[in-house]
């Protein structure tokens, strides 16, 4: 029986010294990670992707999942899994990180089928490609416990598990389905069969932002595991790391308001950290050679809390302060109306963010339930409407408005 990478290349049987070839070339669909590359590359890489974690124990927060996951690993019981929620929160760095101990570093290209948003992912694709791969059964991996075959080592538990079960969980393959709620719903009518048929060879791990996009058949048919949003906690611990590693010249409020503005979403608050850190350094003047090794380090700007907020395109919180500061003291409406449009011009702020930020400082202020309930309300509704087209200029007036009501009624 053979086996098939992405474009069903047929793999080469075993050589007489029991070692298996794999067709390093075949990538299509494939995610190149910093665990694969050279030093070289790496240095090329975004942090994103250099900074992945390589084992379940690098992947931050969700210990609770993890502690899970790493049960059915050991157990030998591993179910088709489910993992959704925002992005940024580490749902595809924990599969892959799966990946790499069941298997090994090695042998995750030829165990491992990984279809992403950017693969076309039609009827026709979970027809013939994914079917075949997951009907076909790997006869040619060697038969090594999966205590000495998970990458880093599973020791413990995970060798145990080995030493019972022979070959162990590297004898049925994985496959990945990223963003699979960009799917069409036939090819997801037509996963459901598949993922049952072919249990016994394949596994089945779907990652989706929005659970209630998929199919109630395939969430039937998997154990779901919901990513919620980082703890502030978690994202500093890499963010420190990075900070270090990549000598950083970053002040530490800093690197507390980019914590803070990346909202629980570790992918946002690495791209903004080395957008920052680009910015810092200054360009070389037009004409000058290229350094040299030998040459003295260069000299990079401090990153600032104003470097953050401008890279984010957030509100400032002074800026925010200043406005809910006159829309609560100023019973003139045109002079609120000014005050706002020209922080908006002076600063380039969207007033959708400054509803956002606006409503987060609102909740602070002692007012009545009654007061607060009409304030809230009233920027949900002139947010919902700025998110279907409306125009600006209204829209502010709309937003005084709904404060101005508010401070009429506390004084009524």
């Amino acid at each position: 029986m053979s086996d098939h990478e992405d474009a069903m290349d047929v793999d080469p049987p075993a050589g007489g010294n029991n070692s298996i070839l794999f067709s390093a070339e075949s990538s299509k669909g494939k995610r190149s990670t910093a665990a694969n590359l050279p030093v070289e590359a790496e240095d090329s890489l975004p942090w994103v992707e250099k900074y992945r974690p390589v084992s379940l124990d690098d992947v931050s927060g969700h210990q609770d999942i993890l502690a899970t996951i790493n049960k059915f690993v050991d157990s030998n019981r591993l179910p088709h899994l489910l993992l959704y929620g925002p992005p940024g929160t580490g749902k595809t760095s924990t599969i892959l990180a799966l990946a790499r101990r069941i298997y090994g570093a090695a042998n995750v290209r030829q165990m491992v089928l990984e279809l992403n948003a950017s693969d076309d992912r039609g009827i026709d694709v979970v027809r013939e490609q994914i079917k075949t791969f997951a009907s076909t059964k790997q006869i040619f991996a060697k038969s090594t416990p999966f205590g000495q075959a998970a990458a880093g080592g599973a020791g413990g538990a995970g060798a145990g598990a080995g030493s019972r079960e022979g070959s162990s969980l590297a004898t049925f393959k994985l496959i990945i389905l990223d963003e699979a709620d960009a799917m069409t719903n036939t090819a997801q009518m037509a996963l459901r069969r598949i993922m049952e048929k072919y249990t016994s060879n394949t596994r089945f791990c779907i990652i989706a932002n929005y659970a209630h996009k998929l199919s109630p058949a395939l969430l039937s048919r998997c154990t779901r595991f919901r990513f919620s949003p980082l703890k502030e906690a978690d994202i500093r611990v890499l963010v420190n790391r990075v900070i270090d590693e990549e000598s950083v010249q970053i002040m530490p409020a800093a690197a507390d308001a980019l914590v803070t503005l990346s909202r629980g979403d570790m992918r946002r608050a690495l791209n903004v950290l080395q957008a920052c850190h680009a910015s810092s350094t200054p360009l070389p003047e037009k004409g000058a050679p290229p350094p040299k090794p030998d040459d003295p380090p260069v000299v990079r700007e401090m990153i600032t809390t104003e470097t953050i907020y401008n890279c984010i395109a957030a509100p400032p919180p002074d800026a925010i302060r200043e406005i809910l500061q006159t829309l609560l003291t100023t019973t003139d409406v045109a002079s609120c109306l000014n005050t706002i449009n020209s922080l908006k011009v002076a600063r380039g702020l969207a007033l959708a963010d400054i509803i956002t930020a606006l409503s987060e400082e609102i909740v602070k202020v002692e007012v009545s339930a009654k007061v607060m309930v009409a304030w809230l309300s009233g920027l949900a509704d002139i947010e919902h409407r700025v998110a279907s087209g409306a125009g600006e200029m209204v829209q502010t007036g709309a937003l005084v408005g709904v404060i101005r009501s508010g401070c009429e009624m506390m004084n009524a």
